[in-house]
């Protein structure tokens, strides 16, 4: 890691508060701007789950139990990213529009639920690391 702890978690937070003012600016944009930032972001998230595959990897074989449902997720994401989406043809039915928008806000909610977890075991994972460091402190002789 390059970065200490607090300041990683700093960051994530200010990456929390440039996606909400982001939204409110979308909804005040033109589609051609939202589409065209869509792709900033996807192309932004990609790299993102990139860094993540890419740090999995690096830490070894000693957190492997820990990180194979993690990696899972994050592969899928890479591969989800990566991909032309199909869904994006220009639906005609109205209704179909409203069931499409629904499913993208419940997409963006599991989204969101997902980095709320991530959250709560990164802060977990982090105190972790505190205690194991006062352990190792303690455990060192005088």
């Amino acid at each position: 890691m390059t970065k200490p702890l607090d300041q990683q978690l700093a960051d994530l937070s200010v990456r929390a508060k440039k996606a909400e003012e982001a939204i409110n600016s979308a909804r005040k944009d033109t589609r051609d701007r939202v589409v065209a930032r869509r792709e900033e972001f996807r192309a932004a998230a990609a790299d993102a789950a990139d860094r993540v595959d890419k740090d999995l990897r690096s830490a070894g074989a000693s957190m492997e139990g820990d990180w194979t449902a993690l990696r899972g997720k994050v592969a899928a994401d890479i591969d989800r990213l990566k991909s032309k989406v199909a869904d994006r043809q220009v639906e005609l039915n109205a209704s179909r529009l409203a069931d499409r928008a629904s499913r993208k806000e419940s997409e963006a909610c599991v989204a969101i639920d997902f980095a709320v977890a991530s959250i709560e075991n990164a802060k977990l994972a982090v105190l972790d690391a505190v205690i194991a460091d006062r352990e190792a402190a303690g455990a060192q002789p005088a």
